[in-house]
């Protein structure tokens, strides 16, 4: 077995010379860390000042503290020593091989910065994708998270959100609510248009601009239907819905209105 000599001098000499060296590296990763969390500080406060979209924010904080931190780091490995250049080719070819890895990240990331370019919707929008509808709550680089109706949540990859298509239900600023009633063919329809107007009108989250559509547009098996139609904010759709159903079927009562059901007529045969 070759016997290895150890310059126990040497080492000791060539650690002292390189001390100095990795101290500083060790600063800079500390101190560069902690102005890059500054700087993010600064940048978030800057961007609400500015009133910088809500749905850009969490993208442009993140490439900035990844930029950021990448110098540091390039600054640190400098500092002891390592080529700059190399460590850049080496990061570049980690980042390909990891990229080669994650290809469906790198869609939705892809995806991402389409939405955050074209804004098919923004934070705070009521949309429907890929069989779910929720308000949006936050566009990640990755992701979307929605928030539904009975506060689940609701995360979706944004490659699958674009690959395909996007109801945004709240994008005009006011949304219909699409509804139908019926009456017994015995009612009074325009007494029962009446009614249903009159229980529109009492609702202040109901919008006055456009008014309630109220049309007949059936002539059932047992009923005849009426479309009503009223607007209000996106917020306030489930809110409108229910109190139509409610406050409807009470007015129709006190009115003498008749709400028809299914009924059936047996006949025996002895």
């Amino acid at each position: 077995m070759p016997e290895i000599d150890i310059d126990i001098q040497e080492i000791i000499t060539y650690l002292k010379e390189l001390a100095p060296s990795v101290i500083a590296a060790i600063l800079i990763l500390i101190v560069g860390f902690w102005i890059v969390s500054n700087v993010l500080k600064i940048a978030r406060k800057a961007m609400e000042k500015g009133k910088v979209d809500k749905t850009l924010r969490p993208f442009l904080l993140s490439l900035i503290s990844i930029v950021l931190k990448i110098l540091v780091v390039v600054s640190a490995a400098s500092q002891v020593g390592i080529e700059t250049t190399s460590l850049i080719a080496l990061i570049g070819a980690a980042g390909l091989a990891i990229g080669l890895a994650l290809q469906g990240s790198l869609q939705n990331f892809a995806s991402g910065v389409m939405v955050l370019i074209f804004k098919p919707y923004k934070v705070g929008d009521l949309i429907s994708v890929q069989g779910f509808t929720g308000v949006v709550q936050e566009i990640q680089i990755f992701n979307t998270i929605l928030i539904k109706p009975d506060n689940q949540k609701v995360i979706v990859p944004n490659s699958s959100i674009t690959g395909g298509p996007i109801t945004n239900i709240s994008g005009q600023g006011k949304i219909r609510v699409d509804m139908v009633f019926g009456v017994a063919y015995d009612a009074n329809i325009d007494k029962a248009r009446q009614v249903i107007q009159a229980v529109a009108d009492e609702n202040k989250l109901i919008l006055k601009d456009p008014g309630v559509d109220i049309f007949v547009t059936e002539h059932a098996a047992s009923s005849v239907n009426f479309a009503v139609r009223p607007w209000c904010d996106p917020a306030h759709y489930w809110d409108v819905y229910f109190y139509m159903h409610e406050e409807l079927k009470k007015a129709f009562d006190k009115a003498n209105i008749g709400i028809p059901y299914a009924t059936y007529d047996i006949n025996i045969i002895k």
